[in-house]
């Protein structure tokens, strides 16, 4: 992922593991991860929400600087209906190099 921002690289590499503590490291105090139309504000609600989510693999397939942001498509595989997906969008829509702090993960 050549010239993709550190945070969001490190999103991807601790998204597939299973230890949650560094994953919900990346996330700001106040940051709000949109998944599947449901907002989920705050560590708590995103820890909450981790939990309740099968381990998937990430296979990046591209990746673009907008000005909204950094969006990354990849195919996700696991044990879940309709594994593999293709063509879902993580847009990292503000982040910093610590933190994440808004992502909105759609087709």
């Amino acid at each position: 992922m050549n010239g993709t921002p550190e945070i969001v690289s490190r999103y991807f590499t601790l998204a597939g593991r299973a230890g949650k503590d560094p994953y919900l490291a990346l996330f700001a105090a106040d940051a709000v991860v949109e998944d599947e139309g449901r907002a989920h504000r705050g560590i708590d609600e995103i820890r909450a929400w981790r939990s309740g989510t099968p381990l998937v693999s990430y296979e990046i397939t591209d990746v673009e600087q907008t000005p909204a942001g950094t969006v990354v498509t990849a195919t996700i595989s696991g044990d879940f209906p309709g594994s593999p997906f293709a063509g879902l969008r993580f847009r990292f829509e503000e982040y910093d190099d610590t933190h994440i702090r808004r992502l909105r993960i759609a087709p």
